[in-house]
């Protein structure tokens, strides 16, 4: 069974933390300081984190197949129509936006960063998606 108050947790930082990266966007870029940056990639991995434990926790309570990525665990929303199946697919991608700027598997282009701040829309629609199945699944 769904914890549908670990998932209300995770969703609320989502929120909160999608909001911020909404606050940096809008720093100008004659203001932003020298850590602004480190700021901006540590909230897209902790925001992108909260989706994946969302997803994970959902999968695993619903006694799905275990999905064999983060990635998967994301798309297996889409699959199951808890988010729509286009915004699993953006949300896969970010997963893996998310281990390059962890892992540095590739040199991380900031103007890549900074480009995903316009794709913040993404997490706001997560957060709507999975709260609307969360009621509808009561």
């Amino acid at each position: 069974m769904v914890d549908e108050g670990r998932v209300a947790r995770l969703l609320r930082q989502v929120s909160e933390r999608t909001a911020r990266l909404g606050e940096a966007a809008a720093t100008p870029p004659d203001e932003r300081e020298s850590l602004w940056l480190d700021g901006v990639k540590y909230l897209f991995v902790t925001t992108i984190e909260g989706c994946v434990d969302i997803a994970q926790h959902i999968a695993s309570s619903e006694r799905w197949a275990p999905p064999d990525s983060n990635a998967a665990a994301v798309r297996a929303l889409g699959g199951q129509r808890v988010i729509d199946a286009e915004l699993a697919s953006a949300l896969a991608r970010a997963v893996g936006f998310r281990n390059v700027l962890v892992h540095q598997y590739a040199a991380v282009d900031d103007t890549i960063v900074i480009a995903a701040l316009d794709r913040l829309a993404e997490f706001d629609r997560f957060v709507s998606e999975v709260s609307a199945w969360l009621i509808a699944h009561r």
